[in-house]
């Protein structure tokens, strides 16, 4: 594996304990980037584990996102800064209402002593992980440890990157540099020849995408998509189900998890290779700061692969069936997917077109 130790981590179950303890055995600095943090419960853990770092002489950097973290940002920098740690809130609400900086910092990167970083969909929140018999929101998370890390920690502030040790491939998107991951994506789908399993909570891609996904189902690749059948964000399903007919039609498989919140970005292609992220398939993932890992291992896939097969089996099957209902349920259902689908698409296009005459 050329040195590079690559760990499957469930939820933040398996991810918060081994992420506290990186930082509690961290020697030189601790960078934790996330879009959100909440002050409450878990937060508290991470706040104490961060500041006593800190007071050990550990340089901690914390960034969190203005609008993932809005309500806690504040009283999260009153707790970090008198420790020295150096805090940063991308793009505050005060930012988005007076100059009109909507894009986000949408990534998830914890980086200890440039040895171990944990990368994925899981932000610092109780729902993240099981507790008391309930079960935690549904993500994944990989540990990585090997030439990979420093790699990470000396391209961290230098913009859109792609990354490589080994059998993993990391790519830092810049604002606007979504396209260099969705185009990882559309490889996979493209070599694919067995098998294909997505897991995403927010999936809205473009009609480019949607049709990769029925040529590989219609050369007679196994297309499963693992989607939210309830979601933290309003509408998000219904801007999503506007696309199960033609999705259907074209071969794809369907299926809607509903026991808990699906929060998951991740793919698993032939049982060999994964990629997992903070990256969404959809319009806003393009335009906002992501991660995408890209494994090689049939390890590693393997385990991705029984994560999701666990939850198909566990979901709910969605036939042409259940698209065929008509009424005013149904109709306002579509009405209302389509118009979210089309407010995204626009914010991105304005948050682009805003960061390029910037840049101009």
């Amino acid at each position: 594996m050329s040195g590079e130790r690559i760990t499957l981590l469930d939820g933040g179950t398996e991810a918060y304990p081994r992420m506290l303890a990186a930082i509690a055995s961290a020697t030189r600095h601790v960078h934790l980037e996330v879009y959100a943090f909440e002050y409450e419960g878990v937060g508290t853990h991470f706040i104490q584990a961060l500041t006593a770092a800190a007071h050990r002489g550990v340089e901690v950097k914390v960034i969190v996102d203005g609008w993932g973290s809005i309500g806690e940002s504040r009283a999260l920098a009153d707790s970090l800064r008198p420790a020295g740690i150096k805090v940063r809130v991308h793009n505050p609400l005060t930012s988005v209402l007076l100059l009109g900086r909507l894009w986000r910092n949408h990534r998830k990167i914890l980086l200890v002593d440039d040895t171990v970083a944990f990368l994925g969909g899981i932000n610092i929140g109780d729902h993240y992980a099981a507790a008391e018999g309930r079960p935690g929101w549904a993500d994944l998370a990989l540990e990585l440890r090997g030439g990979i890390c420093a790699q990470l920690g000396a391209r961290l502030n230098a913009g859109a990157s792609a990354l490589a040790a080994g059998p993993v491939r990391l790519l830092l998107s810049g604002f606007g540099g979504g396209w260099r991951l969705r185009a990882r994506y559309l490889a996979a789908l493209a070599q694919a020849r067995r098998e294909v399993v997505l897991a995403h909570a927010y999936f809205l891609p473009d009609r480019g995408f949607v049709r990769a996904l029925t040529r590989a189902a219609r050369r007679g690749v196994e297309v499963h998509l693992l989607l939210a059948g309830r979601s933290d964000v309003p509408f998000a399903r219904a801007a999503t189900m506007r696309l199960y007919r033609t999705l259907l039609r074209g071969g794809v498989h369907i299926h809607e998890w509903t026991e808990t919140t699906l929060h998951a970005k991740a793919a698993v292609v032939d049982g060999q290779r994964l990629l997992v992220g903070s990256f969404n398939l959809d319009p806003l993932s393009l335009v906002n700061l992501e991660t995408l890992v890209e494994v090689e291992d049939a390890d590693v896939a393997g385990q991705a692969t029984r994560w999701v097969r666990r939850h198909l089996s566990g979901a709910r099957t969605v036939g042409l069936e259940d698209c065929a209902r008509s009424g005013p349920q149904r109709w306002l259902l579509d009405v209302v997917g389509l118009a979210v689908a089309r407010f995204a698409e626009r914010v991105a296009t304005f948050i682009g077109s805003r960061r390029m005459r910037r840049r101009g």
